[in-house]
């Protein structure tokens, strides 16, 4: 773009940094790689979500409320920075996710060891885990239909490894 002002020398250099910016925008696309593993991964996260939170939801929880419910059963009374780890995630969006399922009454966080807290589940939060497994089974033999046993395989295989690839390369914060 030209400024109107700065006569033709003035001109032709901002027309020149210009053509470079663009010229370098362009470069920079093109050195990016075509795929990003991270957008990839986020689009069939939120994909499989979508179709396990429906499944769900009859129950009044979510995919994230069953896991966490899950996780708690498996390991109860669970120190809730365990449970953050087993779940890959921060402490903060654990409190946040627990808050819901806490007020339902389907968790109880008590205090634990020194300044740690557990979760447990309540007489609800075991019924309300129980009543949803079966629709959440049918859910999973669904995708595991439509994706068929070879993929299948693959798919769990390769997460698997690409989880622990990226642990070893440092990717816990």
């Amino acid at each position: 773009p030209r400024t109107g002002s700065g006569g033709a020398s003035g001109e032709l250099r901002l027309d020149h940094a210009y053509a470079s910016c663009i010229h370098m925008m362009h470069m920079h696309d093109d050195s990016l790689p075509s795929v990003c593993a991270c957008t990839m991964l986020r689009k069939a996260a939120r994909i499989t979500g979508r179709l396990y939170d429906s499944a769900l939801a009859a129950h009044g929880m979510t995919t994230a409320q069953f896991a966490i419910l899950r996780h708690v059963a498996r390991g109860e009374p669970l120190a809730l920075s365990r449970l953050a780890e087993q779940l890959e995630m921060d402490r903060s969006s654990l409190y946040r996710a627990l808050a819901p399922i806490e007020k339902r009454g389907w968790v109880g966080v008590t205090a634990g060891a020194g300044r740690s807290k557990c979760a447990s589940l309540s007489a609800a939060g075991r019924e309300a885990l129980h009543a949803a497994e079966p629709d959440w089974a049918a859910m999973q033999l669904r995708v595991e239909a439509e994706a068929g046993p070879a993929l299948w395989r693959e798919l769990k295989a390769g997460i698997k490894g690409f989880t622990q690839s990226l642990e070893r390369a440092g990717g816990r914060a």
